[in-house]
Parts: C-alpha cells; sequence; structure tokens
C-alpha cells in the first residue's frame, strides 16, 4: 500500500457559507461527517458520468474547477467504466460542453481492454458482446474477433444495448460446450445513472446471465476498482499516488480502487451515493472526502483568491 495524506480540516453539510462549515477534524469526526482537502495535488482524476456531467449537462462547479486546475499547470484524467463511447467520443462531448479536452486525457474502459488483451492475449480470438466503439478498437488494434464458439478464447461480456438471447448462447457454448473459453468483463457496474433518478442495466447484467448459465466466474475486470485501471491512469499521469486525489459518485468502483491503492479519494453527491449512504457504510469503505459538488475539492481558503462564491 501507498501512503497517501488525510487533510486535518473537515466540512459540514449544514451552515451560512463554505468557508463556516470548516471545522477541525476531531469535531467532524465525532459528527460522522468527512470533508474538504485542505491542500491542492499535483494531479486530479475525475469520473465522469455523476461527477462531471450528467447526462448532457455539466455539473454545478465542474467547469470552473477544471479551467482552475489547468490554470494552474495540475495534471487532470478523466476515466469513465462506460465503454459504449471511446475517448475520441468523450473529447467531443467534454467539447460541446465547453471542456476542450484532448483524447490523451481519457481513459474508459475500451482503452483499458485493447491494452490488456494487447499485452496479456495478443493472439486470443474473442467474442465481445458490446457495443461498436469497443468492437471498433478491437479492430483496429488487430484483435481477432469470431461468433464462432469453436474459436472463441475470450468472451467480454460489456455494457451492450444490443444485448440478446443469440450472443448468450455464443457465449455459452463457448465457454460450457466447448469448455474452451474465459470469461473477462470490461467494467463491473449493475447500472448506468441517468439524470431524474432512472438508469439503465450495464456490463454486470451481462456477466450475470453468464455466469448464471453456464456456471463460470468472471475471470478479469479492467474497470474501477480493478488495479488494472489504475495501473493505466497513473501510467498516463505520471505521477505517485499520493499526490493525486481521484474524485467519483461511486463508493464501490473509483472510490475502492483509490483505497485499496492508498491513494486520495473524494466522493460528490451529485450521482449515485446519497448522504444517508455514507452514514450506513463501513467505514473501510469510506473517502477521504465528501463533496456536495465538484469544485469543493479547491480548498475554502483559496476561493477568496480565486473569486469564486458558494453556489455560482
Amino acid at each position: 500500500m501507498l501512503p497517501f495524506l488525510v487533510g486535518n480540516l473537515r466540512v459540514l453539510t449544514g451552515g451560512r457559507g463554505l468557508r463556516n462549515r470548516v471545522v477541525q477534524s476531531s469535531e467532524a469526526e465525532s459528527s460522522g461527517e468527512r470533508g474538504v482537502p485542505e491542500r491542492l495535488y499535483a494531479g486530479y482524476v475525475f469520473d465522469l458520468d455523476g461527477t462531471i456531467y450528467l447526462g448532457d449537462e455539466l455539473l454545478p462547479g465542474a467547469e470552473r474547477l477544471v479551467l482552475k486546475l489547468r490554470e494552474l499547470e495540475k495534471r487532470v484524467i478523466f476515466l469513465s467504466n462506460n465503454p459504449t463511447k471511446d475517448p475520441k467520443m468523450y473529447a467531443e462531448k467534454l467539447g460541446k460542453l465547453g471542456l476542450e479536452t484532448p483524447e490523451s486525457e481519457i481513459v474508459n474502459t475500451v482503452v483499458t481492454m485493447t491494452q490488456w488483451l494487447l499485452q496479456n492475449h495478443p493472439d486470443a480470438t474473442v467474442f465481445p458482446i458490446s457495443e461498436e466503439p469497443l468492437k471498433r478498437a478491437l479492430a483496429e488494434a488487430g484483435i481477432r474477433m469470431s461468433e464462432d464458439p469453436e474459436e472463441i478464447d475470450i468472451v467480454i461480456a460489456s455494457y451492450d444495448r444490443g444485448f440478446e438471447y443469440r450472443k448468450l448462447q455464443i457465449a455459452f457454448d463457448a465457454i460450457w460446450f466447448y469448455g474452451r473459453a474465459m470469461l473477462v468483463t470490461t467494467n463491473p457496474d449493475r447500472y448506468c445513472p441517468f439524470p431524474g433518478g432512472r438508469g439503465e442495466p450495464d456490463a454486470a447484467a451481462i456477466v450475470g446471465a453468464i455466469e448464471a448459465c453456464t456456471g463460470a466466474e468472471c475471470k478479469v475486470n479492467v474497470g474501477k476498482p480493478d488495479p488494472i485501471m489504475l495501473e493505466t491512469i497513473m501510467g498516463l499521469i505520471g505521477l505517485d499516488a499520493e499526490e493525486c486525489v481521484i474524485a467519483g459518485d461511486r463508493l464501490y468502483t473509483e472510490i475502492r480502487m483509490a483505497r485499496d491503492a492508498g491513494m486520495p479519494s473524494a466522493v460528490v453527491l451529485t450521482g449515485e451515493t446519497t448522504a444517508e449512504e455514507l452514514e450506513a457504510e463501513a467505514e473501510e469503505n469510506l473517502p477521504d472526502y465528501t463533496l456536495e459538488r465538484i469544485d469543493q475539492l479547491i480548498p475554502p481558503d483559496l476561493w477568496e483568491e480565486f473569486g469564486w462564491e458558494e453556489g455560482a
């Protein structure tokens, strides 16, 4: 485990202003609250869905935070478990929302799955139960794909809104009948959140269907919270774990990944995780910081210097 720094200031969720809500850690810990960072980090790793944006709108504070971090020459990386887009598509979306971002600063499970296969199984024949971005990336990388169960080495269960019984039968035959294929997944997410509190089934539903009928276990996950995702990010960002903070809206993906690596983490209450869920969660699953909105990653004593107002 790498060492990590935990700030000694905490923030409560009530009160008349951000600076007025900062209290000493002993008070915050006794109240069950976790707070905001008291310093800037060298690197910032942001989940996208539910953290930077929700649907087609930036979440409060996201734009000014990212722009300020870039102005301060901090390393900023975006990550996502969602394999229905590739980095180019994410870059285009962020650009339309006002955050021009190069593809090189975006890591998602299309990237990590392709890299994992190239590094570990470059000659394998794979059957991706996925949408076009992953299939396109695999083809561009020269990875052979097939729907013939007799020649499939790896079944990739992914977020696939075109999932059908035919695909399940191919996976079943490759894994159970021919006994030759291994099951892997792009990500373990149960559902993808939508604006308004709705969502739709994600890759875990596909994994569950295949495991249920074959009796096999998924052997590899290349998304959060697996170390494969973090290794890819840290190789890209070029910093040590204790120099960076990961921010996201899910305890069991990005926050779990950060805690397993001894890396500072912040949960933002604009996506899946709620304050009530945090209160009921075991201590070992909690992040270092809890934010009402993502721009609270900036220490409170810098808000006045930056000319920031709460709620802007």
